[in-house]
């Protein structure tokens, strides 16, 4: 088996792509076969270098590797393809003098009016194939004459492509559906049809699982691929992924680029695993599995037909699933540089031990990475900002003042500054007081740590220490 992904580095690798290079490496290691990664780069204005680094850095980190293609090489030269045009201006050549193509002089203008015409009878609006009858001697003289032309392939009529997919079982397509399409523009370029065909036989690729948008591009490949004396590829096509609503995933849904869940604090493991379950079922009812049961039970012929369901609720809980399974010291070597680049410096080796001691306590709570730096910066900052939102729904309440005014001097008392005896410290002033812990710890936490959500209370006021505590509580009291 030999696959291959290719992106047209036009955009950010989106889910739905890295689901497609998932599954072509899941069925090629599964196997024990070969995967290819090649850039579609032809489209020059549109595809940028950022955009084929993201691709690139998208794959690596959900661990997708590749045994030829771009950044890594082969036997077949370039991969890409702004680099093979010869090659398929060779090919279109030859396909021409087999008389499997021909010159197409006709303008946009009159292909329009025709369109409009045939659409108005209707009519399939496809090319009719009107230069299609030209004598090839006429065409090469009007074309040296600097007539501009397209070269179109030779639609075989009558005639049906036929074809098995691997997940849509036996496709049809009759060739009255299927135009004369362009294979090589005007200027020498190749189409997509053309481009990716020849690399596909060039390359000897013998699955090509692809989106289910491609799917009406398939007879045109296959016919382009017999016309070359090729036997096609077995084809597999994936439904497209659907938001919760039903509809086409799309920003409205949310994020839609890989990297933003990189950036977002997912992890690779987790999203490998949740994007596996988009239209394959692992078996047995089972959600969490490794990379390694994923290659041992995948098979291509158990890819599901119906669309899957890209929601990202389940993404995260499945990611805090995972994060609660990291040993502590992969926990922290995760988030240690988003809290260090969050409060601008390193923390030092006092601050790494604390960082430590509340790091389970975080990690017990957290769904994503990235909620890491605002959980503990209150720990590492000297001048802490409130939370506006906070500070207006505890400290404006009736019970805050004599809360803080009464933890205050309980705290202050305190001989050992340890979790359990804080805990006795702040239990006795809410029976004194006769609050309820909402109405008597909330007031401690956000003066003590600048919001309303943070790490267990009495955990966070033991690391923070008693010097730092004490004067936190003091200064919301005199702002109060």
């Amino acid at each position: 088996m030999r696959v291959r992904f290719a992106p047209s580095p036009t955009g950010y690798l989106h889910v739905g792509s890295a689901r497609t290079a998932l599954f072509n490496w899941l069925a090629v290691r599964h196997a024990g076969g070969e995967m290819i990664l090649r850039s579609d780069d032809t489209d020059q204005e549109r595809g940028s270098d950022e955009y084929y680094r993201d691709v690139i850095d998208g794959l690596r980190w959900l661990g997708i590797d590749w045994d030829e293609g771009v950044e890594e090489g082969g036997p077949h030269g370039s991969y890409r393809q702004s680099d093979r045009l010869e090659r398929y201006q060779a090919v279109a050549e030859q396909l021409r003098a087999a008389s499997n193509a021909y010159l197409c002089f006709c303008t946009p203008a009159e292909l329009d009016v025709r369109r409009k015409e045939a659409q108005a009878a209707g009519r399939p609006p496809g090319y009719d194939g009107r230069c299609r009858t030209l004598d090839a001697s006429e065409s090469t003289a009007r074309q040296a004459g600097g007539e501009s032309a397209v070269l179109r392939l030779a639609v075989p009529r009558p005639g049906e492509t036929v074809f098995d997919d691997v997940v849509r079982g036996e496709v049809r397509f009759g060739h009255d559906h299927v135009e004369d399409f362009v294979i090589l523009r005007s200027n020498g370029s190749p189409t997509y049809h053309l481009a990716s065909t020849v690399d596909d036989v060039d390359f000897a690729i013998t699955h090509v699982v692809r989106g289910e948008d491609l799917l009406s591009s398939t007879p045109k490949h296959i016919l382009i691929t017999r016309a070359m004396g090729a036997e096609p590829p077995i084809y597999a096509h994936l439904s497209l992924l659907m938001g919760p609503d039903g509809k086409k995933l799309s920003k409205r849904h949310g994020d839609t680029a890989l990297h933003a869940y990189r950036q977002g604090g997912y992890l690779p493991e987790a999203f490998v695993n949740y994007v596996a379950l988009l239209g394959w079922n692992f078996g047995d009812d089972e959600t969490v599995f490794t990379r390694d049961e994923m290659v041992e039970r995948f098979d291509l012929s158990d890819i599901q037909k119906n669309p899957a369901v890209f929601d990202n609720e389940k993404l995260t809980w499945m990611n805090g699933v995972y994060i609660r399974e990291l040993g502590i010291d992969e926990f922290i070597a995760r988030t240690l540089p988003a809290v260090e680049a969050d409060v601008g410096r390193a923390l030092d080796g006092g601050e790494l031990e604390i960082y430590r001691t509340i790091a389970p306590l975080i990690q017990e709570r957290m769904k994503v990475l990235s909620e890491a730096p605002a959980q503990v910066r209150f720990l590492f900052i000297e001048d802490l900002e409130y939370d506006a939102r906070s500070w207006e729904k505890v400290l404006t309440k009736p019970d805050a003042r004599a809360a803080l005014e009464t933890g205050l001097r309980n705290l202050s008392d305190l001989g050992e500054w340890t979790t359990e005896t804080i805990e006795r410290s702040l239990r006795a002033m809410l029976a004194e007081l006769e609050l309820n812990a909402g109405k008597g710890l909330q007031p401690v936490r956000v003066a003590v740590t600048g919001s309303s959500i943070s790490p267990p209370l009495f955990e966070s006021l033991e690391a923070l220490g008693p010097e730092r505590s004490l004067a936190r509580l003091q200064e919301v009291l005199d702002r109060l």
